[in-house]
């Protein structure tokens, strides 16, 4: 039975790697990496860095395909069945890659940034294609530390006060208001910087882009004073990369306490 370690990878450090994680890289034959084009090698990069730093003496196979384009244009109702032809599509790409590529007695390892659970959608492909019959494996979850917890450590904060909640969203969601009876939001996956809209509210944003990486940029302050310098910083980084991977915290109230 083909076995696969579904790992997380962390934000972007190699020292991010838990020690359960580089056991698991140690454990594998094959590495499937799915290639995001041109302008995002360094997130190939990045991964292969991390093979050669914790994998230095052990033979294994990098096995690439090139990921499939997803309907960035659709909104409203037509978001999520652009999602899931996307993720069909990859289920494709994944049902092919341990078919053809990984042996019966071999195991292979998906490298996934951050953490597994948290928007992401490795478990929920790898589950379609053993819903199809395909392919058969077993597969394994080794969590990461997601860009979430990397942004508070390097903002030397929380994530919620005390007896508070605590929300993590997306900016789409975010468009919709403010969550009720949250004060304390993680937002992920805003191409939009939806975070302008609560400008002159009593609101405090932790901003990271590239977050465990060389290229790491923070800022950190009341809304109305950030928001522009993020605006700004935001815009050069996706400029100069072709690329850019941000997450925010905000916080409504006292920033501390």
């Amino acid at each position: 039975m083909r076995e696969i370690h579904v790992i997380g990878i962390g934000a972007g450090d190699p020292d991010q790697l838990t020690l359960q994680a580089v056991k698991a890289l140690r454990d594998t034959d094959v590495f499937f990496i799915l290639d995001k084009g041109e302008a995002k090698a360094d997130l190939t990069r990045l991964r292969r860095d991390m093979l050669e730093a914790h994998v230095p003496d052990r033979a294994y196979r990098v096995v690439e395909a090139r990921d499939p384009e997803r309907d960035r244009t659709a909104g409203g109702t037509a978001y999520s069945p652009a999602v899931g032809d996307w993720r069909s599509a990859r289920a494709d790409i994944y049902e092919r890659l341990i078919a053809e590529e990984l042996g019966e007695d071999e195991t292979g390892a998906f490298l996934v940034w951050g953490d597994p659970a948290l928007y992401d959608s490795t478990l929920g492909i790898l589950e379609e294609v053993l819903a199809r019959g395909a392919v058969s494996f077993t597969y394994d979850v080794v969590p990461g530390i997601s860009s979430v917890s990397a942004l508070v450590a390097r903002h030397r904060t929380g994530l919620n006060r005390v007896a508070r909640p605590v929300q993590i969203t997306t900016g789409r969601r975010l468009a919709e208001g403010f969550p009720e009876g949250v004060d304390d939001v993680v937002v992920m996956l805003d191409a939009h910087q939806t975070f302008r809209e609560l400008a002159g509210q009593d609101v405090h944003i932790y901003w990271g882009a590239y977050i465990g990486t060389p290229d790491e940029i923070l800022v950190s302050g009341p809304i109305d004073e950030a928001a522009p310098r993020i605006e700004r910083l935001r815009a050069e980084a996706r400029e100069r990369k072709g690329w850019i991977m941000d997450t925010y915290l905000l916080r409504r109230g006292p920033a501390e306490g």
